[in-house]
């Protein structure tokens, strides 16, 4: 669909899930894409780990796609850059800290010198087609978190990306409260909003007061190790956790290679500046332990980061009895069962763990609703169009909106083709969306026939038949509950199949091996109450 004479909006992911962020914004027979962003395999996909956005409707537009810009560094943002960048055939834009993330993603697929990666200063207005994009620094937690406003013949757009308000960011300084009341004088059509938070009634609070939560509780500690874990990407975390370092007399540690990347990343473009000496982990061990702070992956529970392999006892970096745990990181939605099996294994060592539950040492970096309320005031668009949120967020924030004055709330989906100028704003039709797999090497269709038949025998267990002309049958089984059983039921699967082979001997090849399947499904179910996936080979028939 090529855009005509209008503005339009349409949401490729992010719009009914929390992750894997991709917008489009048409213009005059032209499409402009914000963010391209993946999310993590969950248990409904066995055996994947990444998941993205279906680009098919976009792919089909190519020609008439002018460029991809990036708001900030998170994976839900630009993870998906490596895997789609090249076939787009787009620049892509970013700020320099992303975009120096962003290229060693690209060189380390290969692909760095066949993709045009621009570094925009953070107020560099430029031009895309009939967009005008100027980046608008907002908080996050990341370094160099920014809105987009987007300039169009039909009005402006103010793209928020992920932000929250912050008096005290550590990192960075975002757009202040006289800037945006600005933007709002100037007039926005609409105000395209991160709608994660919505539920919290309060603010989500400041990096500021974590930096005296984590100093506190590391104070507390003394005579202790400490291992404070975090999201890599915290810039501003980092920074904190420096400087605690510093003020408690500690030599800090650093145990991750994503940590290591973004450190390297952050002074690179300017940050941390500040940070102390960082000491590799043979040296933290050798050190007493009220004289080591150290900072570790692995907060959500990711298997093969560096505090689960500290729980198990593998690490370079040994914990005690007595040694204290900060999970400076908020619980993402699905990772609970493997945040706790590690925090069971430090618990059952002596390890003291503290949680943002327990002391502030943490804080989102989206934002609640006085922070919704407050952006509203200062930017009084004319329509609110909520994203980057599950169904129920998104419905919720377009209520706020209108309760909080503004004229016109649009509610969309992914797919959702939303004409946002000329005429009334609202939903005029639907292209393809969905999700795609990194399955290994391949992406795939997240509901293709591979990925359902992997489910389904995740679930139920497979069952193998092979028969030849002679009337002999083997039955095999896996991931079926019959350890004492098994042989009595291959016994009598063999039976029944045997049988009902002998009663299609007139039926063609397809109708024995639906007969073969049948019968085995049949003894499986009756024996284990499960319904198996069967594969049939008839040999000589």
């Amino acid at each position: 669909m090529i855009p005509g004479n209008e503005l339009l909006f349409c949401a490729l992911g992010g719009s009914g899930e929390i992750g894997m962020n991709v917008n489009l914004y048409g213009c005059k027979g032209k499409w402009l894409m914000v963010d391209l962003g993946m999310t993590f395999g969950m248990n409904e996909y066995p055996g994947i780990d990444l998941v993205f956005a279906d680009l098919e409707f976009i792919e089909n537009e190519r020609e008439n796609l002018l460029g991809i810009v990036l708001t900030h560094a998170h994976e839900d943002h630009i993870g998906a850059v490596p895997y789609f960048a090249e076939e787009l055939g787009v620049p892509i834009y970013a700020t320099p800290f992303t975009a120096r993330l962003v290229a060693a993603k690209l060189e380390e697929a290969g692909i760095l010198d066949r993709v045009e990666l621009i570094a925009v200063d953070n107020f560099d207005r430029f031009e895309i087609g009939p967009f005008g994009i100027r980046y608008v620094p907002l908080a996050h937690s990341i370094a160099e978190g920014n809105a987009l406003l987007i300039e169009t013949p039909f009005g402006r757009i103010f793209h928020t990306g992920d932000w929250k308000l912050d008096d005290e960011p550590q990192i960075g300084t975002p757009a202040t409260s006289e800037e945006l009341t600005e933007i709002g004088d100037q007039g926005v059509l609409a105000l395209v909003c991160d709608s994660t938070n919505v539920f919290n009634p309060e603010a989500s609070g400041s990096e500021g007061e974590v930096y005296r939560g984590l100093l506190a509780e590391v104070k507390r500690h003394s005579g202790r190790r400490v291992l404070v874990t975090t999201f890599a990407s915290n810039v501003a975390r980092l920074q904190t956790l420096g400087e605690v370092a510093r003020k408690t007399k500690r030599k800090l540690c650093v145990a991750g290679r994503s940590l290591d990347r973004i450190i390297e990343t952050g002074k690179a473009s300017g940050y941390l500046k500040d940070l102390p000496e960082i000491v590799d982990p043979e040296t933290a061990m050798d050190l007493p332990r009220s004289e080591v702070l150290i900072v570790a992956t692995g907060g959500q529970g990711e298997p093969r980061a560096a505090l689960a392999r500290i729980s198990e006892g593998n690490h370079p970096i040994k914990l005690e009895s007595g040694d204290v745990v900060l999970f400076s990181s908020r619980q993402i939605p699905g990772n609970e069962i493997a945040i706790g099996k590690i925090q069971n294994r430090l618990s059952d060592a002596g390890i003291v763990l503290v949680t943002d539950r327990q002391s502030p040492i943490h804080v989102s970096g989206h934002p609640g609703r006085p922070e919704l309320e407050t952006l509203y005031g200062w930017l009084r668009p004319e329509i609110l169009v909520p994203v980057h949120g599950e169904i129920r967020h998104m419905r919720e924030q377009a209520r706020l909106g209108l309760s909080s004055g503004i004229p016109k709330a649009v509610f969309q989906k992914n797919g959702d083709l939303v004409r946002l100028a000329p005429g009334a704003p609202g939903k005029f039709g639907e292209v393809r969306s969905g999700r795609l797999i990194l399955d290994g090497d391949i992406i795939a269709p997240a509901d293709g026939e591979a990925m359902v038949m992997r489910r389904r025998i995740a679930h139920n267990g497979v069952v193998s038949v092979a028969a030849d002309r002679h009337g002999h049958v083997e039955v095999a089984a896996m991931g079926l509950p019959l350890d004492e059983d098994y042989g009595a039921f291959l016994e009598e699967a063999r039976r029944d199949v045997a049988a009902a082979l002998g009663k299609a001997k007139k039926a063609d090849h397809a109708g024995r091996i639906e007969a073969a399947r049948l019968a085995a499904r049949r003894a499986a179910t009756r024996w284990s109450g499960k319904r198996p996936q069967v594969q049939v080979l008839l040999l000589g028939n």
